[in-house]
């Protein structure tokens, strides 16, 4: 495993455990794959571990293993003050508190003001005497390392950045989003600071790997490097001295042993000119067949009228970079024939996915569009005539 440094000198794994998308077993966490899996990475050397107080039950699963393997001091534990639902300064203590309650520790290596998006979200905090809570927590050893996660423009990521010593920062990088979001541009700001930087959807929500066009997939199963898809694009964001860690949600033993592998052999500058001009005409293969930039991250579930927006988007993507068939068989199996609706037409526009889309998208108009595309008027009927079936 390779390690980079923080602002302290600690060293952090350049492969971080993402914690969002945990193996699931009837609805819920699976607890003991999730720790033999987190035991797999830890013994291979990755030590960053990344969850958030709205990721449903992972800070709980996080807290368990890490005593249950007895590593606490071993690792680095990361997680977020869901500034977004703060109203009063009374709430940050509350949050925060709970959050060392489910994770069973007494600190936070790393803590971040989450999904920041606007300046005036810190300003808020600011008012809120943040500024004075952070001293106090860290004067305390509660609090070891402050930073933000952030989705929003360049410019944005860029006042952010000044507003605050910042410790360290979190955004979405990859090769398709080099230049959307805090971009390279972003990344080169914080470095020049100092600040270290952590890398989330790093595959694009598997865009970059399960989800790319068939033609993007022979081209890098042809390619003479022999990398996988997703060793493509943690090799284009380690080749940069500017990143510190990259997250992933690693979810299978196959996974972590790729991942593993791939950061223990890749170090900054190792990319060549045919690699980068390679990564270049992916992309343009990508963006031709895109509808939706959607990244499968699911903060906009639960949908308050049952409408599951990612699974309509992934459906949609789908027709277009693989086939319309594809797309539309996979939003039968998965959405249509469930025994609760979840269709684009229940939405009554209260607007509350678009507030928490980390990527900005209009997703009240984009579910009515793709829901045209995956259920034209006669499988509307057919699924109607189904369901009336199934569920009698």
């Amino acid at each position: 495993m390779q390690y980079r440094k923080d602002r302290n000198g600690n060293k952090i794994s350049v492969l971080g455990y993402g914690c969002m998308r945990f193996p699931q077993k009837n609805g819920s966490i699976d607890y003991e794959k999730t720790k033999a899996q987190i035991k797999l990475a830890i013994d291979h050397g990755v030590n960053y571990f990344d969850t958030a107080y709205v990721y449903p039950g992972s800070e709980e699963t996080v807290g368990k293993i890490m005593e249950d393997l007895g590593v606490r001091k071993d690792i680095y534990i990361a997680t977020k003050l869901p500034q977004y639902m703060v109203r009063t300064s009374a709430a940050i203590d509350r949050y925060f508190n709970e959050e060392l309650k489910r994770l069973r520790t007494d600190y936070i290596d790393y803590y971040l003001m989450h999904m920041m998006t606007d300046v005036s979200q810190w300003e808020n905090l600011d008012n809120l005497g943040i500024r004075q809570w952070i001293d106090d927590q860290k004067a305390a050893g509660r609090i070891h390392n402050i930073g933000f996660s952030f989705h929003g423009t360049t410019d944005m990521f860029l006042k952010i950045l000044d507003a605050y010593d910042w410790d360290f920062c979190q955004i979405q990088y990859n090769y398709l989003d080099e230049h959307t979001q805090a971009g390279r541009a972003g990344l080169e700001a914080a470095e020049a600071k100092g600040i270290p930087v952590i890398i989330m959807e790093p595959l694009r929500g598997g865009k970059l790997v399960d989800l790319l066009p068939d033609k993007a997939k022979k081209l890098i199963a042809e390619n003479e490097r022999g990398w996988s898809p997703a060793e493509w694009a943690f090799r284009w964001l380690w080749n940069q001295t500017g990143v510190t860690c990259v997250l992933s949600g690693m979810n299978t033993k196959k996974m972590i042993a790729e991942n593993i592998r791939s950061a223990s052999r890749m170090r900054p500058g190792m990319l060549t000119e045919e690699d980068q001009a390679f990564l270049g005409q992916i992309c343009d293969i990508i963006r031709e067949h895109t509808k939706v930039g959607c990244t499968g991250c699911r903060y906009c579930q639960p949908c308050p009228k049952g409408v599951d927006i990612p699974a309509l988007f992934r459906c949609y993507n789908a027709m277009y970079a693989e086939n319309k068939a594809t797309g539309r068989k996979e939003y039968m199996q998965t959405v249509a024939l469930r025994k609760d609706p979840a269709f684009a037409t229940q939405c009554v526009r209260c607007g509350k996915c678009e507030k928490v889309c980390p990527q900005g998208l209009k997703v009240m108009d984009l579910i009515q569009e793709a829901d045209r595309a995956v259920r034209p008027l006669y499988l509307r009927i057919g699924y109607a005539a189904a369901r009336k079936f199934m569920f009698r």
